[in-house]
């Protein structure tokens, strides 16, 4: 298989190598069963995109060749646009798979930046912010578990079956750590009350004194 251009290499987004990745396996599918594909298997470990996003990117993955469409229609007036890779799709998403630099994981977590201005809460509205993210974590790690346990009847997932496994660990480990922040909560607060407080009445640090913390850290590193 040739190796992509650099044309079709810098044209894709994320959405687009998820999409040819799902269409690698040579299935003729519609971008909702890819929609429902992917939140039944990536969106445990990567994201989900919107049907918006899947249908823009099938569209700009066959302006480049990498898929072909067809349109199937029934024996009534309904249709569905059905999707295949082609050689250089497939020629594309192993290149990516095997060659495209690694992307660092992005943590985008909303339940931490509510810890961080806890000082803007109070200690009960945390814990019940915490609680909703245990049974999150819990209900996304049952999921991890079943998907895995249904992909491993077919041996072409058997690396799909690995990746939702550590899902599933991630989740449980997820679950662990807020429960942890729960009880170290009333703890935290406690030591808020010592902290001067500014106009509003809130707890405010010495003005300006994160650049010292910044200049500590730095000579920390520069040191080890």
């Amino acid at each position: 298989m040739n190796a992509p251009s650099d044309k079709v290499k810098s044209a894709l987004a994320a959405t687009s190598w998820a999409l040819l990745g799902m269409m690698s396996y040579e299935e003729e599918v519609s971008g909702y069963d890819l929609k429902k594909w992917i939140d039944w298997s990536v969106d445990l470990y990567y994201w989900s995109p919107s049907y918006s996003q899947i249908y823009t990117e099938l569209k700009k993955l066959e302006s480049l060749e990498l898929v072909t469409s067809r349109v199937e229609r029934d024996e009534g007036t309904r249709s569905r646009r059905l999707y295949k890779i082609t050689p250089a799709g497939m020629a594309a998403i192993t290149d990516w798979t095997n060659n495209a630099p690694l992307d660092p994981p992005v943590l985008k977590h909303s339940m931490l930046l509510r810890v961080t201005f806890g000082h803007l809460s109070t200690p009960a509205r945390l814990k019940e912010l915490l609680a909703e993210h245990v049974a999150y974590a819990e209900a996304r790690y049952r999921k991890a578990i079943e998907d895995a346990e249904g992909a491993e009847v077919e041996p072409a997932w058997a690396y799909s079956v690995m990746a939702l496994r550590w899902a599933a660990k991630y989740y449980a480990a997820e679950r662990e750590f807020a429960l942890e922040l729960m009880k170290d909560i009333d703890e935290a607060a406690a030591t808020i009350e010592k902290a001067a407080k500014g106009g509003f009445g809130k707890p405010r640090p010495t003005p300006g004194y994160w650049r010292e913390v910044e200049k500590q850290v730095q000579a920390k590193r520069e040191v080890d």
